[in-house]
């Protein structure tokens, strides 16, 4: 007994926070640790870190974040911040309402006042419930916080982020691993604020991340110059990662410190394009025309001098005055990072990017790829409607209706699928269409031959219904159709197992070069279904109705029409053929 008691007095010794303390808040006592450096001086920065579901403040800072080779008293004495631990009530979190807002609101007071911290560099982050509770705050108290480390944690019905909220920091740390909250469900939830931040969709990706099994994905600068970031622990379970090349405290504040809610420098805001713009052209060069893009420029204790546009590191336009826009012609294929840059009175300048894209591929085109980690959205350049409600990708949050679904059966055709359905079975009232005119992405088909291949399912259609699948022109107008009947139905569970979907295609022609959209009709029935597993395009030459024409001539200024028959060299609009080649007039 006297052994267990000494070790008993031991461990609570060692467990025991260095400093605790106490503040009533709403009219009950909250309770917090607290690390403050030695020689912390004025004007320091604040960090709020909370604990997961079931855990405390004790078991956090002494367990969660201690080994024998680091800690956050480390990482604190050093870097010279304020580190506070405190307890949720029940050991868990108000991930919904005001009370644990309010107790966070209360902490920031009493640290301000009690070590005169930097109310312009506080810091919030948390761990599992924690980290859940971390998203809640990023729409609660956006003007309190200057960055969020969510770990390990996410909101369970989808991250949300209202319009009118700040481009907000965000570094979001978790294990492939993790079996309590699955890292599947890490991305829908980034995705969100990845698009209210302006950043560009596509990731920079540094693998093998400080020489450990980890993958460091960077999306950004947005508006404002925020990024968002994502630290990848591959295999990593439902822990805090606390190795020496990539401890979890460290990567927190090397995050956090670039941040402060005081703006000395410019904001700059992209508002057009409002999405990265994606052009996807087949059977020829690409036609985007001049695209203008425009920006908003503020300078909070000056004056805006300049604001300059770049393509790449390539400058194109400077305007000295708003409104600022500026036209970029003649983009060529492949992805340009658009830069928008302020320079204030005083030199200092602030940026904000976003991308425009142009691809030209030459073989097949799989345009449901975007599917990928983005379950419970849906996707870039797609769009819904199930006769009720139109969804716009990207977007995101869906835990009903049309959506992506991420497969995990033990057997499924296809990993990702875009659910929807026709609610009251009315006509054209059910559909998944890539490339819509309400998307950021532009379609342009040449004229030419293409095939179409897709693999589709019904979701909870046991007797199956047929689905429609229409090329359609900007107005609607359908250039080719094809129905076809899935062969075989999920059954309302992403989790089943499912097999036998067919791979079915299609040959269409286009005889006018221009801009081209792909629908997915559901049936038109009550609650007719479709998920669109797999999809693709593919040129494949010259339209089947001349194809193999026998017209040539000896003069280069012969012209014949698509009928064979001989035309003036003075061409309307339209298609011709000239030694056996096609030529387009627009």
């Amino acid at each position: 007994m006297k052994r267990i008691g000494l070790l008993l007095s031991v461990c609570s010794l060692f467990f025991s926070p260095a400093n605790a303390d106490n503040i009533t808040v709403d009219g009950t006592s909250r309770s917090y640790n607290v690390i403050v450096p030695k020689d912390l001086g004025e004007k320091r920065p604040l960090f709020i870190f909370c604990h997961g579901y079931n855990q405390d403040a004790n078991w956090m800072q002494n367990s969660e974040f201690k080994n024998n080779n680091v800690s956050m008293e480390a990482v604190c004495d050093t870097a010279k911040f304020v580190m506070v631990f405190p307890n949720g009530i029940n050991k868990s979190w108000d991930t919904s309402g005001n009370r644990d807002i309010n107790f966070v609101k209360a902490i920031i007071e009493k640290m301000v006042t009690q070590y005169k911290i930097d109310r312009n560099r506080v810091y919030l982050g948390g761990f599992s419930m924690g980290g859940m509770f971390t998203y809640h705050a990023m729409n609660r108290i956006p003007d309190l916080i200057a960055a969020f480390v969510p770990v390990s944690g996410y909101p369970m019905g989808g991250a949300t982020a209202n319009a009118n909220v700040r481009p907000i920091p965000i570094l979001h740390i978790h294990g492939t691993g993790d079996e309590t909250c699955a890292f599947s469900g890490v991305q829908p939830a980034l995705n969100v604020w990845i698009k209210h931040n302006g950043c560009s969709t596509s990731a920079q990706v540094v693998n093998n991340y400080n020489g450990f099994n980890c993958k460091m994905h960077t999306w950004g600068p947005g508006n404002d110059g925020v990024y968002v970031k994502l630290l990848e622990l591959a295999g990593k379970g439902h822990w805090i990662c606390k190795e020496p090349q990539v401890y979890t405290g460290k990567e927190m504040w090397n995050f956090c410190k670039n941040y402060s809610l005081e703006m000395n420098e410019p904001q700059v805001r992209i508002t057009s394009p409002a999405s990265p713009l994606s052009f996807l052209t087949l059977g020829g060069a690409s036609q985007t025309g001049d695209i203008i893009v425009s920006a908003t420029a503020t300078d909070p204790d000056g004056t805006i001098e300049k604001v300059e546009f770049f393509d790449g590191n390539t400058l194109v336009e400077t305007v000295l005055s708003a409104p600022y826009t500026a036209t970029f012609k003649d983009l060529k294929a492949g992805t340009h990072t658009i830069k928008v840059v302020a320079t204030d009175n005083e030199g200092l300048t602030g940026q904000a990017q976003t991308t425009i894209s142009l691809e030209e591929p030459t073989t097949n085109y799989v345009y449901t790829k975007v599917f990928e980690n983005t379950e419970g959205g849906v996707p870039a350049g797609w769009m819904t409607y199930d006769g009720n409600e139109m969804r716009v990708g990207f977007s995101n949050g869906y835990s009903q209706g049309s959506r992506v679904f991420h497969f995990t059966g033990e057997k499924h055709d296809f990993e990702w699928g875009l659910y929807t359905r026709n609610i009251e079975g009315k006509p054209r009232a059910g559909y998944a269409r890539f490339a819509g005119k309400e998307t950021p992405t532009t379609l342009t088909l040449h004229v030419g031959n293409y095939e179409v291949m897709h693999r589709l399912a019904n979701w909870n259609r046991e007797a199956f219904s047929p689905v429609r699948i229409a090329i359609e022109d900007m107005d609607g107008h359908i250039i080719y159709e094809k129905t076809v009947t899935p062969t075989t139905n999920i059954g309302n569970a992403a989790a089943n197992s499912f097999s036998g979907a067919t791979v079915g295609r299609f040959n269409f022609d286009v005889m006018e070069t221009g801009r081209y959209q792909i629908t997915f009709y559901t049936a038109d029935e009550a609650w007719a279904d479709l998920v669109v597993g797999q999809a693709s395009i593919r040129y494949k030459g010259a339209p089947t109705d001349i194809r193999g024409s026998h017209i040539t001539t000896d003069s280069d200024s012969t012209i014949y029409d698509l009928q064979g028959r001989r035309v003036s060299s003075t061409l309307k609009k339209g298609i011709y053929i000239q030694n056996g080649k096609l030529i387009t007039v627009n």
